[in-house]
């Protein structure tokens, strides 16, 4: 059964502040999430409580977490291959703000 994908605003942001031709990608590349959200090039970041995954786009990464209870994928963030780990515990803030405005904190 496929996942839905949410994407938060902070990361839609992010997107929207890319290149064109990454952008394409990197949707791409979301979208893909749909039908498989660990797919073989992706890892866990283990620098965080939560388990928040990442896939490359090229240069970039597109960091999100997988609700398989309710068949979600969230976008947490979308940044460059070398700005996108730093402030990790802001990333595990905007998981914690989703989950509590979806009822689960």
């Amino acid at each position: 059964m496929p996942y839905t994908v949410e994407v938060l605003t902070t990361a839609r942001e992010e997107l929207a502040a890319l290149p064109k031709n990454a952008q394409r990608k990197i949707a791409s590349k979301i979208d893909s999430l749909k039908e498989d959200p660990r797919p073989p090039d992706a890892k866990i970041l283990k620098a965080t409580a939560d388990r928040l995954w990442r896939v490359r786009a090229g240069d970039y990464r597109i960091v999100y977490s997988i609700e398989d209870n309710r068949l979600v994928v969230l976008v947490i963030r979308v940044a460059n291959r070398r700005d996108v780990y730093e402030g990790l515990e802001v990333l595990a803030r905007r998981l914690v703000v989703w989950r509590g405005k979806q009822g689960r904190a």
